[in-house]
């Protein structure tokens, strides 16, 4: 979606995004905010993925925005994906750094849900507590491949609830994959040189190209 995702995910969203070329929703009532936070994003995948070659790779990267920015919460996610260093930068840099990984996000959807295939797409209504936090808990069945759980941490920001996590199969935790991907990054060069990886990253999904190494 985000990587996975993200977006997709990171996002996540991200590097588990290459699974997910389409999606059906066919779940029961969901009650549960939270739950219904990420029907409501997957259903804006649903229309992209629809109209994905017409739309073209920099038409669904803007109509996918106001989807991503409702259902993610880039200003929890990014601190963790940083680690300590994240309370010693400016206020430019944290800045710097949420817009260039909601870009990467968003290029990441962008370049991975472009077609629609059959595959299918089911949401668990009963939402796991966690804390303060909720799990909520998916299921991708592909045509003809096995099945992937997708696990969304959500958190209420206010009154909405927001993704800050997404776990590959119960237990890849999306922030956690980042974190180590990007931390040489950030030790050698801090926050303009993740800017710039994640942007070069971005760059590489948006020209179509071969999927970039994380």
């Amino acid at each position: 979606m985000l990587g996975r995702l993200l977006a997709g995910f990171l996002a996540l969203a991200i590097a588990f995004a290459a699974f997910m070329p389409g999606i059906a929703t066919a779940d029961p009532v969901i009650a549960d905010p939270a739950a219904k936070q990420v029907e409501a994003f997957h259903g804006a995948l649903l229309d992209i993925m629809k109209r994905g070659q017409q739309l073209g790779m920099m038409g669904r990267y803007r109509a996918l925005e106001p989807a991503i920015d409702t259902a993610f919460d880039f200003q929890v996610m990014l601190p963790f994906i940083v680690g300590p260093g994240w309370a010693s930068m400016s206020d430019s840099d944290h800045k710097d750094l949420i817009a260039a990984f909601r870009r990467l996000t968003l290029a990441n959807y962008a370049s991975n849900f472009d077609n629609f295939d059959g595959q299918r797409f089911t949401l668990d209504p009963n939402v796991i507590q966690r804390g303060s936090d909720r799990v909520v808990q998916t299921t991708l069945i592909p045509k003809g491949q096995k099945p992937v759980t997708l696990l969304y941490r959500m958190r209420q920001d206010g009154d909405p609830w927001k993704i800050i996590d997404i776990f590959l199969e119960g237990y890849v935790s999306e922030l956690a994959t980042r974190r180590s991907d990007f931390s040489a990054t950030i030790a050698s060069g801090g926050a303009p040189a993740l800017v710039k990886k994640m942007n070069d990253l971005a760059d590489a999904l948006l020209a179509g190209g071969p999927k970039p190494s994380r």
